[in-house]
C-alpha cells in the first residue's frame, strides 16, 4: 500500500516584531477559506524550555541553542501527527531561528553543527518565508520586550540576526517579503507562492479535509 503523503510544512521566520504570529493566523484563515486543512504551531513548543533557552542564551549562545534543539526533539511527535492529518502546517519559527539568533553569535562551525543536528531531529520545512524587517523598525514594534537589553544593544542584536536571516534566505531560495506591508498583502503574496507550483506547493483545493486543529 502506498504511504499517505504528509502535509506541507511552512515556516515563518524573521526577527522579533516582524509579525510572524499575525501572519500565521491570517494564513490559516485563508487556508480554511480555500478548504485546505491546516494546523498552526509555534516555537518554542514548551514554554519552560523556551524560557530556559532564552535565559541561557544571554550568557552562552551554545547552551541556548541546545535547549531550543531539545524542545524540537520533544515536539517532534506532535509535528509528525499534524503533518499526517493536515495538508498544511504553518509554524511560527523553526530551527532556522536558532541558526539566525544563536548561530550568528557562535560563528560558522558551531552553526553548521546545529544545522546538521536539527535536520536529523526535526522536519526540515518545505517552504520558508522570511518576514524582512529593519532592526530599527523592530525595536519600535517590540519596545522593551528585549530581555533587559538596552535599546542600542537590542538594535545591534537584531541587525546581526537580520543579516544572518537574509544570508540564509539567499542561500536557501526562501520567499522574502517586506514585513512593513499590510498583513492582507502579505497573505496574498505568500498564498500565491504556496499555490503556484513551487517549493511547498499545496494540494489541490479540497483534496483533504480531516478535522482541523488550531
Amino acid at each position: 500500500m502506498k504511504p499517505r503523503p504528509r502535509g506541507r510544512l511552512v515556516a515563518l521566520e524573521g526577527i522579533d516584531g516582524a509579525g510572524k504570529s499575525t501572519l500565521a493566523r491570517a494564513l490559516a484563515a485563508r487556508a480554511r477559506r480555500e478548504r485546505v486543512s491546516v494546523a498552526l504551531r509555534r516555537e518554542p513548543n514548551d514554554r519552560e524550555l523556551g524560557r530556559m533557552a532564552q535565559l541561557a542564551g544571554v550568557r552562552d549562545a551554545w547552551t541556548g541553542a541546545i535547549y531550543f534543539t531539545l524542545d524540537r526533539i520533544l515536539a517532534r511527535p506532535g509535528l509528525d501527527r499534524d503533518l499526517s492529518r493536515h495538508s498544511l502546517v504553518i509554524t511560527d519559527r523553526s530551527f532556522y531561528s536558532t541558526l539566525a539568533y544563536q548561530g550568528s553569535a557562535l560563528g560558522r562551525p558551531a552553526s553548521q553543527r546545529i544545522e546538521r543536528v536539527s535536520a536529523q531531529v526535526t522536519v526540515v520545512p518545505d517552504r520558508v518565508v522570511l518576514l524582512d524587517l529593519p532592526a530599527d523598525r523592530a525595536v519600535q514594534r517590540v519596545g522593551r520586550r528585549g530581555g533587559g537589553r538596552g535599546p542600542l544593544e537590542r538594535r545591534r542584536t537584531l541587525a546581526r540576526v537580520a543579516a544572518r536571516y537574509r544570508s540564509m534566505a539567499r542561500r536557501g531560495g526562501w520567499l522574502v517579503v517586506d514585513a512593513r506591508r499590510p498583513t492582507v498583502d502579505l497573505v496574498d503574496r505568500v498564498w500565491k507562492d504556496l499555490a503556484g507550483g513551487g517549493p511547498g506547493t499545496l494540494p489541490r483545493r479540497g483534496s483533504r479535509r480531516p478535522e482541523e486543529r488550531t
